[in-house]
């Protein structure tokens, strides 16, 4: 159960990431009150999944969906550059992900 608590944790990271960027420094109520509401959420998992997850797998994978997701949210959605670096960056986070998974 925790596993899943972490991926839901997950996702609301990229919820909250991506509400805070539609906030436009907070000045935007709905952005801002969903990035509040998810922030929570995903805290909330998180600190869930850590009863029984180690601290650093947790956090990792934790911050590795976020980040991942919030890079394909930018692309797929807000138009945000796609060049070779940044393929190789996201696919660098999935395969430490993996890594510290199998570990």
């Amino acid at each position: 159960m925790s596993w899943i608590y972490l991926l839901f944790a997950g996702l609301l990271e990229i919820v909250w990431a991506v509400a805070m960027k539609q906030s436009a420094g907070f000045t935007r109520l709905w952005p801002t009150a969903i990035m509040g509401v998810s922030m929570v959420g995903s805290f909330g998992l998180l600190a869930m999944a850590m009863r029984t997850l180690p601290l650093g797998t947790a956090y990792v994978i934790w911050t590795g969906i976020g980040a991942v997701g919030a890079f394909l949210v930018g692309i797929m959605l807000l138009g945000e550059t796609v060049n070779v670096a940044r393929i190789i960056a996201a696919v660098l986070i999935v395969t430490g992900l993996v890594t510290m998974k199998l570990a």
